[in-house]
């Protein structure tokens, strides 16, 4: 008597995504979302009023709500000249290192300019400032990042230096660990999970 035994199916049963190619896709999205949000973070509050020759300044009263918040960081850049309705960052006594940021409700023409300024909250108007008191105009504004540079003190360029250290240490671990999986695969080659 004969047997024939069938032979076995040599078709490859499809293969499903592993999870844990799913969970790393997202982890690694997450993380690079995080990573440019951090970065344009540090540039509109580090870099862009550096390179305007301005300064990012921590709004740390009511006086110009609901415009301005306590906490929210504006970026006030020098002007030529400054106009009606212009926010503005000025010293209420000349040399003095207070700074106030308040908008321009008006102007006194005569053999100087001066600048009336009064917060959007406030009832009554600033004393007059002098164009020399005054240090900028806001271009922008970056809403309760203030609070952060608030909580992190005098110790700011520690803090902006520690990040940078560990965002390129990041990238670096990135770039390694991606020419890494290229050895291993090979040339041309795509792992599971990969398109």
């Amino acid at each position: 008597m004969a047997t024939t035994v069938a032979a076995p199916d040599t078709t490859p049963a499809p293969a499903e995504a592993p999870t844990g190619t799913f969970w790393r896709a997202v982890l690694s999205g997450t993380t690079a979302v995080l990573l440019v949000a951090l970065l344009l973070l540090a540039a509109a509050v580090a870099v862009v009023p550096r390179v305007l020759g301005g300064a990012a300044l921590t709004v740390l009263t009511g006086s110009m709500e609901p415009t301005y918040s306590p906490g929210d960081m504006v970026v006030s850049v020098p002007q030529d000249r400054y106009e009606v309705g212009d926010v503005v960052t000025f010293q209420p006594v000349a040399g003095d290192p207070t700074l106030i940021t308040h908008r321009v409700v008006g102007l006194t023409l005569g053999a100087e300019t001066a600048y009336i300024t009064r917060g959007d909250a406030n009832g009554a108007d600033d004393d007059p400032v002098s164009a020399e008191q005054v240090m900028g105009r806001v271009v922008y504004h970056v809403p309760y990042v203030g609070h952060l540079a608030g909580a992190v003190g005098p110790n700011r360029g520690v803090v902006v230096t520690a990040v940078a250290c560990l965002l390129i240490g990041y990238g670096s671990y990135l770039v390694i660990a991606d020419s890494r999986a290229g050895r291993r695969r090979g040339p041309g080659q795509i792992t599971p999970g990969e398109s």
